[in-house]
């Protein structure tokens, strides 16, 4: 989707190359791309969606797979809760340039409790947008309010601070949404100048450094661990799914995951095992009707008569297609 106005949602020195783009047929200077957020993907944060290549109202990311939908024009690195972004994380510049808009001020969680017309025309919330060398620029929304640290004009350098993930403007989750234009057109970064609707090709514009980081995941593990009750979404996206079992009489002992990026037909399996061995608890969950942005999966048992016997407690989740094993986590606790 292109914007005409970019505000709406949908190392000190920069590198720049000359490379021959396929579809110009003309030498032009491409951008190289640091981290956005001050986070390690897959542990500390996630990557949600990529940008929509299908130009049909369903959508694909850049390996023809489901982690986008119809009119993505960004990437969203996600924390995976919200005390995660309390604690607060840093969104830094990702190529040196020059501050060209910010917007701050705008109230957080005002979509998750009012709905998308209270987000009208500022869907990117609070942000930066950032102006490079050869007509490229990127945006950075969703920002927390008060958060943003620099003004316009500014002459900023890669991996300085401009403010904090929030959750101002069109966001369910805490996390940073990153467009990438050049010439004012909308750049996926991982496969910059691929033929269009294909599944592969083009330019990488991250920096060779995060290449292993930023390998394309299509499933991932967002949260994993032991509640001593009942859990929900909600608990789990507040941080307070999670509690220690501090003595033997925990009224129960729950495993909890909560996954994204899980297709249609996946079948998960969480399984738990007490100190001896045994299967204390289980869940098979049916295959999956429709691909699913997030899915949550538990499975516990109240306390046992005689109370919960120290040691090492041990679940696992999988996840399966076509008979092969496609994620995996192991959750261990130990009660002392």
């Amino acid at each position: 989707m292109m914007w005409r106005n970019p505000w709406l949602y949908t190392a000190s020195l920069i590198f720049f190359g000359v490379v021959l783009n396929p579809r110009l047929g003309a030498a032009e200077e491409t951008i190289q791309l640091k981290m956005p957020v001050a986070c390690d993907i897959g542990r500390t944060c996630y990557i949600q969606n990529y940008v929509d290549i299908d130009p049909a109202p369903s959508a694909k990311d850049y390996r023809c797979g489901t982690l986008s939908y119809d009119a993505h024009n960004g990437t969203d690195f996600r924390l995976p809760t919200m005390k995660a972004r309390r604690a607060g994380v840093d969104v830094i510049a990702a190529a040196a340039g020059r501050v060209a808009r910010v917007r701050d001020g705008v109230p957080e969680g005002v979509f998750l409790k009012s709905g998308r017309d209270a987000v009208k025309d500022m869907e990117c919330g609070n942000g930066v947008v950032i102006e490079h060398p050869g007509r490229w620029e990127t945006q950075y929304c969703h920002m927390a309010k008060g958060s943003i640290r620099v003004k316009p004009g500014d002459d900023v350098s890669v991996g300085q601070p401009l403010g904090q993930i929030g959750l101002s403007g069109l966001t369910e989750y805490p996390h940073l949404h990153l467009t990438v234009r050049h010439e004012s057109k909308i750049v996926d970064p991982f496969a910059y100048g691929a033929p269009e609707n294909s599944c592969s090709g083009g330019k990488s514009l991250w920096d060779a450094s995060l290449q292993g980081q930023l390998t394309y995941r299509e499933r991932e593990v967002l949260n994993a661990g032991f509640s001593t009750g009942a859990v929900t979404m909600d608990m789990i996206e507040n941080g307070e799914a999670e509690k220690d079992l501090f003595s033997r009489d925990a009224p129960a002992l729950v495993v909890f995951v909560r996954a994204i990026g899980l297709k249609t037909g996946d079948i998960q399996k969480l399984v738990l095992h007490s100190p001896s061995g045994q299967v204390v608890a289980e869940n098979r969950a049916a295959a999956l009707a429709t691909n699913k942005a997030q899915v949550m999966l538990f499975a516990g048992r109240k306390r046992l008569p005689n109370g919960w016997d120290a040691g090492v407690y041990r679940a696992k989740y999988t996840v399966e297609r076509d008979g092969h094993v496609v994620l995996e986590k192991d959750i261990v606790h130990t009660l002392p």
